[in-house]
């Protein structure tokens, strides 16, 4: 995932928090603000209550493998903020990939088929 597509900013996050809407399952949150830019954009937040350093960092290899895996069938003028909740330690890569698929169609951003 290149550098313009991650969001960093703590005013960036605060703006999707406030503006964009919010849908989760047991293992994720995703907050979805549509833009007007070419591409989408990702921010991660994983809390310490998730894990140890590892672990967190693990979750966030599998989220931002899951977003570039699917980036050809996401909605593209959007921002993302995925938070992790704590029984997304539990997970394999396969099992959290389903999960954010899951997620992501309540969101709209994925095609339902």
């Amino acid at each position: 995932m290149n550098k313009h597509q991650r969001i960093k900013k703590n005013k960036e996050f605060q703006r999707i928090f406030k503006k964009g809407k919010s849908f989760a399952n047991r293992q994720f949150i995703v907050y979805v603000l549509k833009n007007d830019q070419p591409e989408f954009r990702l921010g991660l937040s994983v809390s310490k209550k998730v894990g140890n350093a590892v672990t967190r960092n693990r979750i966030k290899r599998f989220i931002r493998q899951a977003f570039l895996e699917n980036h050809t069938l996401l909605m593209q003028n959007a921002d993302y903020v995925i938070i992790a909740r704590p029984q997304s330690a539990d997970l394999d890569y396969h099992e959290s990939k389903k999960s954010l698929e899951h997620v992501l169609k309540i969101a709209r951003a994925l095609p339902k088929n």
